[in-house]
């Protein structure tokens, strides 16, 4: 059997794991991966998280000991959270050392509460940045308007981000720039620009949900013929944008300093649909200098039957903007379309945060109530109960 997901990466497509959790990490899973499947990354979000810790016995030690603590639900979470990611750096540093820095990075991201508010994000990234203390660490900013300022801030502290939550083209080229800012102010600040990283997390398979959505709904037979495309035609295109914004005078002056281009990380590529191929946000979004984050299912798929055909996006750019324009034809506004699935995956992130909040408050009083004397009290201004994003950020 030919080893597609080494194909991948020989085409120039960092393979890198869109999961963690600690029994991932105790197994030597993470590790098997790396070996066996050409891993050299890990992306995590909220929703990651939550389904990792909520019911998860391998937590219930530092829970255990957290409780004793009085630690209150904010700070257990980021100290739960931070743990794992930690471990994974660490797993992950031969590849950092490898690849110069460019790979073996591992991502958290920032409270999902504060998405619209520019310099509680900067904040938290900095936060984030003390706590996890790993030079293979990427800031997850989502590409909210607020969060555009908060990633060229962060940047120019000399942090490394991985900019999440981009479904249009047009704040596509507003994290780029963001980016290119963010890189100038950190020269400025004296920083050494060759040591900061940045991915721009372009999500793909989303785009196609709810698009496909509304052209059942429409009905027509050139609705329906456009079902499936317009996903990875966004993503060429995004790609076409990508090779327009890194180049001439003001970006060659970066790159002259050691300044690495942010590349594109197509994210959200499991299938959702099971009558498509379930690795076509894969094997059609091939290019060098970009990642491709995969659920493990994802990545199994493609190791076991993925078709890796060279570089697919190479050529696309005319056939993917007649799909943008077809869809427009028909009916479909692109526009309210992205902003509808940035306004979604804010709220969805937000959504299991608080679940994981409530679980893991939940867990913090029934340990509490195990191991706390008889007649002993918690520490002042301790437990479970403060759960505001200020509780996060030291």
């Amino acid at each position: 059997m030919s080893d597609s997901l080494r194909q991948l990466s020989e085409q120039g497509v960092a393979v890198w794991l869109d999961d963690l959790s600690r029994a991932r990490l105790q197994t030597g899973n993470l590790e098997e991966l790396i070996r066996e499947r050409s891993v050299v990354g890990v992306t995590t979000n909220p929703a990651i998280f939550q389904k990792a810790i909520s019911g998860s016995e391998v937590y219930s030690d530092q829970l255990r000991d957290l409780a004793l603590r009085g630690t209150d639900v904010g700070e257990a979470l980021r100290a739960l959270t931070t743990f794992d990611v930690r471990w994974a750096c660490d797993v992950l540093r031969p590849q950092w050392e490898a690849s110069n820095g460019r790979d073996g990075r591992v991502s958290i991201e920032v409270d999902p509460r504060i998405a619209h508010e520019t310099d509680r994000t900067v904040a938290e990234a900095k936060a984030l940045w003390w706590l996890v203390d790993r030079p293979n660490l990427l800031i997850k900013i989502p590409a909210t308007l607020a969060g555009i300022p908060a990633i060229a801030s962060t940047l120019a502290e000399g942090i490394s981000v991985n900019v999440t939550l981009i479904f249009s083209l047009e704040r596509y080229e507003a994290v780029m720039n963001a980016y290119i800012e963010g890189l100038e102010r950190a020269k400025e600040n004296g920083h050494d620009i060759s040591t900061i990283e940045s991915v721009a997390s372009f999500f793909v398979s989303r785009v196609d949900t709810e698009i496909d959505k509304r052209l059942d709904k429409i009905g027509s037979d050139e609705a329906k013929a456009l079902r499936g495309k317009a996903a990875n035609a966004n993503a060429q295109l995004a790609y076409q944008l990508y090779e327009k914004v890194f180049s001439g005078e003001r970006w060659e002056a970066l790159e002259a300093a050691g300044a690495k281009r942010q590349r594109p990380l197509w994210a959200s590529t499991g299938v959702k649909d099971p009558s498509y191929d379930d690795t076509m946000y894969v094997v059609e979004l091939v290019a060098p200098d970009t990642v491709n984050t995969m659920p493990e299912a994802t990545l199994q798929a493609v190791y076991d039957h993925g078709q890796i055909r060279g570089n697919t996006i190479a050529g696309s750019y005319e056939a993917a903007q007649k799909v943008l324009d077809d869809l427009k034809a028909v009916g479909v506004d692109y526009d309210d379309v992205v902003r509808l699935l940035e306004e979604e995956g804010v709220d969805k992130f937000e959504v299991a945060w608080n679940e994981l909040i409530e679980s893991v408050t939940g867990e913090l009083e029934r340990m509490g109530a195990e191991v706390m004397p008889a007649g002993a009290t918690k520490p002042a201004g301790s437990g479970p109960a403060s759960a505001s994003p200020e509780s996060t950020s030291k």
